[in-house]
C-alpha cells in the first residue's frame, strides 16, 4: 500500500484556508482528496463540499487533545485506498509544528501515522491585508476570545510566527486588497523569517493544485532549521532587501549585559523596526544560567535556556564531536561559553543604533574589573528562572 500524501494547511483566522482549501477541490478533476477539518467548539463545518470525503475533528486543538483522533482517521482513510491526498485544514490558532510531530509519534499501541501516511507540505496562509497589524499589536489570544484553553497565554504575534517560520510554503492571500509595494514589502519581510519556504501569492485562495498537493517538499529536521534568525546566528547571512528597508545581522559580545540597563533597554526601548529578533544572552547577575530572548513584532519573552557549559562538569556536555567542535570554536579561556549572541531583522532600522543601544547595555571596563561576587548585587528585575542542575 502506497502512503497517503499529506498537506496541512494552517494561517491566523481569517487568512482565507476556507478559500484556499474549496479552490483546490474545485480545480483538482483528478485528484481524488480527502479532507479532515479541526474546529473549535462554536465554529460550522461547511458540508457542500462534494469532491472530498469531509470529517470534522471539533473541540480542541488537532495537536494535543485529539492526537487520538487524527491518528484513528488518518489511518482509516489512508487503508481505504480511496484518496490520492489528505488536506488538514487546522484552526486558525493551531501551529503547524506539533501537528508534524504527531506523524512521527507513535502511541502505546506502537501504532504511527508514518506507516501510512507522508507528511508532504506544511502551507500557511497569510493574510496580506491584516498580517502587519496583527503581528505587530501585542496582543494576546485570550483578548480576541481565541485560545485553545484557560492556560493558553500565546500572543498573536507568536501565534503568527511559528506558522511561519515552520512551514515550507507560504500563501500571501488577498493581495488584492494591498498595493504592489505593500506586497513586495511583505514579501521581502516573510523570505527573511523563512528564506526555505516557497512563497505564493493568491487572490480569494487561487492556488495552483501541484504547489501545495504532492510536491514532496517536507522534510521535518530541515523545517525546523528553516527560520531566518537561526540561519543568521549560524553564519549564513540573508541577502537584504535595500528596497523594501529589510536588513538582518547578528550582535555577539564576550561581556555580560548589566541587569538593570539591559531590562531598562528591553521594556522602554523602541522595538517597533525590529521585525524578530532571538538568541542567548549573559547577565552579570547570573553567572550559571544562559538567557533567552525571543521577540517576534509587538510580542517578547525572557527565559532561562538552561546552564552554560561553564557552569557544568565536562562530563555532563555529552559526547557529540560536533558539539564540542562547536563549542571550542566559541570558548573564552576565561568565561567559557558565557556570551551574547542575539539575530535581529529590522525593517527601516539603521544597525549601527541597535548595536549602540546593546553595547550601552554591557558592562564597563570598570564594572568589568569589580568581578562576579559584585555583579550579584547589581539590580535585577528578570525574576527567578528555575533550571534544572545537573545532577537533576
Amino acid at each position: 500500500m502506497s502512503k497517503l500524501s499529506v498537506t496541512v494547511l494552517s494561517g491566523f483566522v481569517g487568512a482565507g484556508k476556507s478559500a484556499v482549501r474549496d479552490h483546490l477541490l474545485k480545480h483538482s478533476p483528478n485528484r481524488r482528496i480527502a479532507v479532515l477539518v479541526n474546529q473549535r467548539q462554536g465554529e460550522e463545518a461547511r458540508q457542500e463540499l462534494v469532491q472530498e470525503k469531509l470529517v470534522t475533528l471539533s473541540e480542541g486543538c488537532i495537536c494535543c487533545t485529539l492526537r487520538e483522533d487524527l491518528l484513528r482517521e488518518v489511518d482509516r482513510l489512508a487503508r481505504s485506498g480511496r484518496y490520492d491526498s489528505l488536506l488538514i485544514e487546522s484552526t486558525g490558532i493551531t501551529e503547524p509544528l506539533p501537528i508534524a510531530e504527531t506523524f512521527a509519534y507513535t502511541d502505546d499501541r506502537g501504532k504511527s501515522l508514518s506507516a501510512v501516511a507522508r507528511l508532504d507540505t506544511l502551507a500557511t496562509v497569510i493574510d496580506a491585508e491584516r498580517f502587519w497589524k496583527d503581528y505587530t499589536e501585542a496582543e494576546y489570544l485570550h483578548e480576541r476570545g481565541l485560545t485553545l484553553d484557560d492556560e493558553d497565554d500565546r500572543t498573536v504575534a507568536d501565534l503568527l510566527i511559528n506558522q511561519i517560520e515552520f512551514c515550507n510554503v507560504l500563501i500571501i492571500n488577498k493581495i488584492d486588497r494591498i498595493s504592489a509595494e505593500e506586497v513586495a514589502r511583505l514579501e521581502a519581510i516573510l523570505r527573511h523569517l523563512n528564506p526555505e519556504a516557497e512563497i505564493l501569492h493568491s487572490t480569494h485562495g487561487e492556488v495552483a493544485p501541484d504547489q501545495i498537493l504532492d510536491t514532496h517538499r517536507f522534510d521535518l529536521e530541515a523545517t525546523a532549521q528553516a527560520a531566518g534568525w537561526l540561519k543568521e546566528a549560524r553564519g549564513e547571512h540573508l541577502p537584504d532587501s535595500p528596497a523594501q528597508g529589510i536588513h538582518s545581522f547578528v550582535y555577539r559580545a564576550k561581556r555580560p549585559f548589566h541587569p538593570g540597563r539591559f531590562w531598562a533597554l528591553l521594556t522602554e526601548g523602541d522595538w517597533t523596526r525590529v521585525v524578530r529578533s532571538r538568541g542567548f544572552f549573559w547577565l552579570a547577575s547570573r553567572m550559571e544560567v544562559s538567557g533567552l530572548w525571543s521577540q517576534a513584532g509587538g510580542a517578547c519573552e525572557v527565559e532561562p535556556a538552561g546552564l552554560w557549559l561553564a557552569a557544568q562538569p565536562e562530563e555532563e556536555w555529552g559526547a557529540d564531536p560536533d558539539i564540542r567542535a562547536e563549542v571550542e570554536k566559541i570558548w573564552d579561556p576565561h568565561w567559557g561559553d558565557r556570551r551574547q549572541e542575539l539575530a535581529f531583522l529590522v525593517c527601516d532600522l539603521d544597525e549601527s543604533v541597535l548595536r549602540t543601544a546593546l553595547d550601552a547595555c554591557l558592562l564597563t571596563d570598570e564594572e568589568l574589573a569589580q568581578g562576579p561576587a559584585v555583579w550579584q548585587t547589581y539590580p535585577d528585575s528578570f525574576g527567578h528562572w528555575h533550571v534544572e542542575s545537573h545532577e537533576e
